[in-house]
């Protein structure tokens, strides 16, 4: 995928601050200190274009961004970081489901997942409501670069079976390497209506919208 121009839009809690729902849309979501904002820097082949910290839980709002004119990148707030504030905890949750819910140009959501790590608490509740409501969702395992190859077989295979899907729909990326980025891109773009891929049975939940 080339990219010609990615940039910043808007920052936004509730849906009266969304930009205009003219370009189809794909959110990304995950843990704090998941790796998100490398991943989409990643994607869109910028260093600093989300902003990425080495404190978790920075990112509070929902952060647009407009991708070659066509599409928009929804960078939501990590949850799960033990020291944001109470009240932005709080407010997580109805941010996130009154975009999820109503925002009818999304066209999928990204769920980013800690290959070194079992899915966490908050991972398989986030996972279950997507799958409730029949959200299109990628399920990436990150920073696969850090393991072996043998430790990241059992580790696919293990968060695969923490959420009850198979392994092979399970996608592999590592922000260092860039490993990952073009199949990715495959499935976004099967997502956004680009094209036509294999790589859409990596989607669950293909079949609700």
């Amino acid at each position: 995928m080339q990219i010609h121009d990615a940039r910043f839009i808007c920052s936004a809690v509730t849906p009266e601050q969304y930009p205009p729902a003219d370009l189809p849309e794909v959110a990304f979501a995950g843990r704090s200190n998941v790796g998100k904002s490398s991943l989409i820097n990643k994607l869109l082949n910028r260093k600093n274009l989300v902003r990425t910290s080495k404190t978790p839980g920075c990112t509070q709002l929902l952060n647009f961004f407009e991708v070659n004119g066509r599409w928009r990148f929804v960078d939501f707030p990590g949850y799960g970081y033990a020291k944001v504030p109470g009240d932005v905890k709080r407010r997580w949750r109805p941010m996130v489901e009154a975009y999820l819910s109503g925002r009818k140009t999304l066209r999928g959501l990204v769920l980013l997942l800690d290959a070194r790590r079992l899915p966490s608490p908050e991972d398989l509740a986030f996972w279950s409501w997507l799958r409730e409501r029949r959200v299109r969702v990628v399920a990436v395992a990150t920073k696969v670069d850090k393991l072996s190859r043998n430790d990241r077989a059992r580790q696919v295979r293990t968060i695969a079976t923490r959420l009850a899907c198979a392994p092979a729909s399970l996608l592999l990326f590592s922000a260092a390497s860039g490993e990952g980025r073009d199949k990715l891109w495959a499935v976004l773009e099967g997502l956004l209506g680009e094209r036509k891929t294999e790589d859409l049975g990596r989607i669950c939940g293909e079949d609700s919208r």
